[in-house]
């Protein structure tokens, strides 16, 4: 019995709240008043509307982020395809400027030196051996071109032709670094003779200059005509370093001609010309 009106008695307080908060709500209606529902109702609704409003928002915002990123990431590419283009075109365009002025100065030179029979040819190919200095060009027996025929540009001294292919229309052609190589020098301040010598680097020495003899750092070195291959006073290179040797002068000579950057050489078409005589080209070429 005691239980019953236990629970009863939370049931009946129960019961009078409610009935309070109905009279409550039917006295505001009446006189207009839905403040209080109002509140109640916000104060219910409130945190589940932020709550999928900040839900909506990120959602949105990612969406936006990842379809931004992904354009962006498509721009990029499309971007860097265009900078790579550009690069090349650029180097195209580098290249083609880099090689009309080769040309040019080639002309240049023929031009200044109309009545020197030479013909131009390209470098196709360099020499396979690690010991030897030497280059392909693209032309041989059908262009007049023979052995010992020296090859220049218009910086200096390259080399001579060693050897012509009559089916590849090529010619081989002996670098002045090559330790075979050689020509007659003298130096452009004090006409000294020597000899250049070919040592497998990238310079090459001057011999047989006397210890006494005062040899200038950045002096010329001219081709003096007595090897019969090259023309007098020809570029050859510039002194980088000269010391006292046993029994001549060590000198080291930087070529004039750039040899590690050859693309277009002149072919001299006729051998050294000496007083009251010039030989002609197919005649045999004297031995070095």
């Amino acid at each position: 019995m005691r239980v019953i009106q236990t629970v009863k008695r939370p049931l009946i307080l129960l019961a009078t709240v409610v009935l309070a908060q109905v009279l409550l709500l039917a006295f505001q209606i009446k006189r207009g008043e839905v403040r209080l529902i109002r509140v109640a109702a916000l104060w219910v609704v409130s945190p589940v509307q932020r709550g999928g409003t900040s839900l909506i928002d990120g959602v949105a915002g990612a969406w936006n982020r990842y379809v931004g990123l992904r354009n962006a990431r498509q721009e990029n590419e499309v971007l860097r395809k265009e900078l790579a283009d550009l690069k090349l075109r650029m180097a195209q365009l580098e290249g083609n400027a880099a090689e009309a002025k080769r040309l040019q100065a080639l002309l240049a030179f023929r031009e200044a030196n109309a009545d020197v029979p030479m013909v131009a040819a390209r470098v196709v190919g360099a020499g396979a051996s690690d010991t030897s200095r030497t280059v392909y060009i693209d032309r041989g027996e059908a262009d007049k071109i023979r052995k010992n025929m020296g090859v220049i540009t218009p910086d200096g001294v390259v080399g001579k032709v060693l050897e012509t292919f009559p089916k590849t229309g090529t010619s081989l052609v002996l670098l002045l670094t090559d330790k075979e190589s050689g020509a007659g020098a003298l130096l452009a301040n004090s006409r000294t003779f020597g000899i250049i010598r070919g040592t497998g680097e990238p310079t090459v020495e001057l011999r047989n200059v006397s210890n006494d003899q005062d040899v200038a750092i950045g002096e010329t070195v001219l081709t003096s005509g007595l090897d019969q291959i090259f023309p007098k006073d020809l570029p050859l290179g510039t002194v980088v370093s000269a010391e006292k040797g046993n029994p001549f002068k060590v000198i080291r000579v930087k070529t004039a001609a750039r040899l590690d950057r050859l693309e277009e050489v002149l072919v001299l078409l006729t051998q050294h010309e000496t007083p009251g005589k010039k030989e002609d080209a197919t005649a045999t070429p004297p031995k070095q």
